[in-house]
């Protein structure tokens, strides 16, 4: 997988990933690193602040849009994405 293919999606717009959780479960979940759609920047929600979201190389943070909060993945979890 392309992290900066990815990455430049999640920055345009909505992007589908599949990923394998720790447990072998698949997860989907519908993300975006889009500023036209992630709330602002709170003081109570950290994770909303950008120099936060780069801290591990091996972990992307992500707005995941059906769950209304931030959520993260390991790359190498990572088995598919769409654009959506």
């Amino acid at each position: 997988m392309n992290k900066d293919d990815l990455n430049s999606k999640l920055q345009s717009g909505l992007v589908q990933i599949k990923l394998t959780k720790v447990n072998g479960e698949e997860r989907t979940m519908v993300c975006t690193l889009n500023d036209d759609i992630v709330p602002p920047a709170t003081k109570e929600e950290p994770l909303t602040q950008k120099k936060v979201r780069a801290i591990n190389e091996e972990v992307q943070v992500v707005y995941d849009v059906e769950k209304d909060g931030w959520r993260s993945f390991r790359w190498d979890s990572l088995v598919e994405y769409n654009v959506h």
